[in-house]
């Protein structure tokens, strides 16, 4: 084993400090400059079965070079090359043994040389100093060397292991990952080199791109130089370094980052510019403003003994216990996985068996849909069958086919599902039937997207009928013979033959395109690309995108339906009036629709509120906290329609509400994503007052604001699948983003119950305390006690919360509700975990500071550094697999209601993984979700 003893120059001991032709390992080491000459000593070290290591021999060494196995002086000149590449060995025996050693000789070397440094530093502060100082200083020495010692004794291979996965500078571990940096060199180097600025985009980190020129910029230092392009050969080395499968040698990489001196210690003020550069490669701005706070509390923490600055070995102990201060906030205790839950999915099953358990579970979990749909189906095959074969009877079948056939078809259906089509949208009727009896056989929480599937059902009987009439029994009708027409179509025709702009200009002809004209505008406007604004138009085309443009144009169904019931009094071939059924389809439907809306205008003028407060946060979220009318009456979960008359008479918004009904006050977040969510919180914002010295920097504003508020109208509430929480023994609540707020008046709900068992269990111990003291006082009476009614027990014993957001502000929208679930819930009923995924994944060094600070700052004042609430943020996106496995260990034989309110991306992930454990074990996870 060969090792470095230390140059005339103050250098620290790592792995780096070992120059390249005496490590005899596969890793990649710096070289020196061509000027220098080093000595070189051979260390002989004895590695005992304790993992501990004792100093046997420190001699004079030769380098030996392995290729041609001669044996070279190491006073020998260095290579004329300005960055002396590393002769590797081929040996794989000898690069194993190397590197199993590599780590303990360098740490045993480390120590030798503070050692040495030590004697130094002691000499000149005695003949520097007064003996007093020169004491405490020796004692302050001494109590960091004691720690040294015991930090080394107390490391073990398998805690370096796991450090190892903490501290990754390049997430992809892809096994080509460097021919992806090859290419990325060929394609941004000039005559051969790569500069320094290109450097993040060349191996991957073109997101965190000062972090990765830090880096750099410490691998240059390592050479001694300074330099601002390298070669290819070069960029390999760096790239070796960067991947270096030995912690010591990620640890030193990450210690030269921040020691820019190169005097082998962090000051605090190093330590302020590393956490200001990870908190901007991971987008947390408010982060940099502390920085100065967060590097005093990393110093309090290693530096004990105040004398300023931290070593690598202190820096390496933090993030070795990083753990033990995350204990805090461990997501779920388990003692196991239970395996024996889920052996019943780990047998092997037959094809046919496997299909038949996917049918089985497929028919279970849709088996409302399946029934409501399929009945739809058959009463359309019904009606179209029934009309086809009436006119087939007719003397017009004769002259105009199976064409006409198809088109009464068709046009039977149309008026079936325009009829249908308006129930779902009658949300006052939802609400109300969801919550009876009937709510347990049809899927009511579905209702818009079976509203989308009569759309598609009613394009298609468009398509069938108009198609038919204008392109196949019209024009038969026009070139049929005299005779036939005479003896078919006359009664229905009259004695003139009409032409085929007769029948297009008759009341039917006329009637019929124009609700084709309108109900394709209709249709085009509420895809998803106008109504999401997902196409881009030039202006002034632009305005028919957005939520605007799909609002307006939906109503032209109004006049859409009053075509369509000229459009059925005005038939060429009924006669008799009873037998012109357009108006019979439509009657129940459109009264009960119009007078919902009819409810609406009245209910709203009757639900006066007044708006008590208004803030508007980051990422362009606006909260608004207004009385509650108290008729108002509503569940958790459920949303309500808003108007705001000054942006638009006419529109009403949905929003989920926030506040829970215990609460005295209705509550909405609304966040700004079309046209009239950005004209509500512009409106707002010009009645807010600007931030108070020492507040926070939000705009704000309430009843004592000089401006008046803006007037609001609210309608509801309307039922959601959230608002069925109460069934389920555990719930699973997951938001994207704003897809969390059906979800704060949840676990309001839960808090406000809980809190009130826990009354009344105080309440019912009391009196029978009280009872008993009264019986045992007065044995002969037997007064007439009434016992109290006992409430309802909560069903729900756990609640666990996942929010996921993009931005560091979003965590200010509910930093109230998730203190407050922190503080009151001791039962520990409700467990809340932040993600932000704008940070790197935890194990990332481009967030491993981050991590300890946030570790440190949450064990000593108990606040996350990131939400600013007592509920720890997570970093990168939640492993739902790992989290619904935690569940079903912990939850076995309970049933557990899965909500998710967000993108769809994730709702298709998230049921996939519920049928997936329901096939393993006792555990039931039945999936809900809601698209914003």
């Amino acid at each position: 084993m060969r090792g470095g003893s230390l140059p005339t120059h103050e250098r620290r001991w790592a792995s780096d400090t070992v120059p390249a032709k005496t490590t005899l390992s596969s890793t990649t080491s710096p070289g020196t400059d061509s000027n220098s000459a080093e000595e070189f000593v051979e260390v002989t070290l004895d590695l005992q079965d304790d993992d501990t290591i004792i100093l046997r021999s420190v001699e004079p060494a030769t380098v030996i070079n392995v290729d041609d196995g001669a044996e070279t002086p190491v006073s020998a000149p260095a290579s004329a090359s300005r960055s002396p590449i590393i002769k590797r060995s081929s040996s794989n025996k000898l690069r194993q043994f190397s590197q199993e050693l590599k780590a303990e000789a360098v740490a045993k070397a480390k120590q030798f040389s503070q050692e040495l440094k030590a004697e130094l530093r002691k000499f000149s502060w005695g003949h520097g100093h007064a003996t007093q100082t020169v004491t405490g200083f020796d004692s302050a020495l001494a109590a960091r060397a004691l720690r040294k010692q015991r930090a080394q004794l107390d490391r073990t291979r398998s805690g370096a292991q796991k450090a190892l996965r903490g501290l990754r500078f390049i997430s992809n571990n892809k096994t080509n990952a460097w021919e992806e940096v090859q290419n990325n060199f060929d394609k941004l180097a000039k005559d051969g080199f790569l500069f320094r600025s290109d450097f993040a985009q060349c191996i991957g980190m073109k997101d965190s791109k000062e972090f990765a020129l830090e880096m750099f910029d410490a691998l240059s230092r390592r050479r001694r130089l300074k330099v601002e392009k390298i070669s290819r050969d070069e960029l390999y080395e760096y790239w070796s370094q960067i991947t270096d499968q030995s912690f010591d040698s990620r640890l030193q990489i990450f210690f030269d980052m921040v020691d820019k001196n190169e005097d082998g210690r962090i000051a605090e003020a190093e330590v302020k510019e590393i956490i200001m550069l990870s908190a901007s490669a991971n987008k947390l701005s408010r982060l940099k403003e502390q920085a100065e706070e967060y590097a005093a509390l990393i110093m309090e923490e290693l530096d004990p003994e105040r004398l300023g600055y931290i070593e690598l070995w202190q820096l390496e102990t933090l993030l070795l216990q990083k753990d033990t201060y995350l204990s805090y906030s461990q997501a779920l205790s388990y003692t196991s996985q239970a395996l024996s839950q889920n052996l019943q999915g780990l047998r092997k099953k037959s094809r046919i068996r496997r299909m038949s358990t996917k049918l089985l579970y497929y028919l279970e979990e849709n088996w409302k849909r399946i029934w409501v749909v399929s009945l739809w189906i058959m009463i359309m095959i019904g009606l179209f069958t029934w009309k086809f074969f009436q006119y087939k009877q007719k003397s017009s079948f004769q002259v105009m086919g199976y064409c006409l056939l198809t088109a009464k078809g068709a046009a039977e259906t149309l008026k079936f599902n325009m009829a249908l089509i308006l129930l779902p949208v009658c949300r006052n009727t939802i609400t109300w039937l969801r919550s009876t009896k009937l709510g347990l056989f049809v899927p009511f929480d579905d209702n818009i997207n079976f509203h989308k599937t009569i759309a598609a059902a009613i394009v298609i009987g468009v398509i069938l009928h108009a198609g038919n009439h204008l392109a196949c029994d019209f024009p038969k009708l026009i070139n049929s013979s005299a005779k036939d027409y005479e003896v078919f179509l006359i009664h229905d025709f009259g004695s003139h033959k009409p032409t085929y702009i007769d029948l297009i200009k008759g009341a039917e002809g006329v009637t019929g395109i124009l609700m084709v004209i309108c109900m394709t505008i209709a249709f085009t406007l509420a895809t998803t690309w106008f109504r999401r604004n997902l196409i881009k138009l030039p202006k002034p085309f632009d305005r028919i995108t957005g939520f605007n443009a799909f609002w307006y144009s939906h109503h032209l169904f109004v006049i859409v339906y009053v075509l369509l019931v000229i459009h059925g009094v005005f038939l060429y071939l009924v006669h008799i009036w009873y037998r012109k059924t357009t108006w019979m389809y439509l009657a129940v439907p459109v009264l009960l629709y119009a007078g919902e809306r009819i409810l609406r205008f009245f209910r709203s003028g009757s639900y006066t509120v007044r708006i008590l407060k208004v803030a508007i946060y980051p990422g362009g979220v606006l909260t608004l906290q207004m009385s509650k009318p108290p008729q108002f009456r509503y569940k958790s979960g459920q949303y309500m329609f808003v108007q705001c008359p000054a942006v638009s008479p006419f529109e009403w918004h949905p929003f989920s509400i926030t506040s829970a009904p215990g609460d005295d006050y209705l509550s909405v977040h609304i966040r700004q994503l079309g046209d009239w969510t950005q004209e509500l919180r512009r409106l707002f914002s010009e009645v807010c007052e600007p931030p108070v010295a020492g507040k926070s920097g939000l705009l704000r504003a309430d009843e004592t604001t000089k401006k008046s508020l803006p007037k609001l109208l609210i309608d509801g509430p309307y039922g959601a699948p959230a608002q069925d929480y109460h069934k389920y023994d555990v719930l699973l609540l997951v938001g994207l983003g704003i897809g969390a707020t059906p979800f704060i008046s949840i676990l309001k709900d839960l808090l406000n119950n809980i809190v009130k068992m826990e009354e009344q269990a105080d309440s019912v111990s009391d009196t029978s305390r009280t009872s008993d003291i009264s019986i045992g006082s007065n044995d002969s009476t037997t007064p007439n006690r009434v016992s109290p009614k006992r409430k309802k027990t909560l069903k729900t014993t756990n609640a666990y919360f996942y929010w996921v957001t993009r931005e560091q502000g979003s965590f200010d929208w509910f930093k109230g509700v998730m203190n407050e679930v922190a503080e009151l819930d001791q039962r520990g009923v409700i467990e809340m975990h932040n993600y932000l995924t704008s940070v790197y994944e935890e194990g990332d060094a481009r967030s491993a500071l981050i991590t300890m600070v946030q570790a440190l700052n949450h064990a000593k004042n108990g606040v996350d550094i990131v939400s600013g609430t007592r509920v720890r943020t997570h970093f990168a996106r939640p492993k739902w697999k790992n989290v619904l496995s935690k569940l079903s260990s912990k939850h076995c034989n309970a049933r557990i209601g899965v909500f998710y309110c967000g993108a769809p991306v994730l709702a298709k992930e998230l049921s996939k993984l519920c049928y997936e454990f329901n096939q393993k074990g006792s555990t039931k996870f039945e999936f809900h979700k809601e698209h914003f």
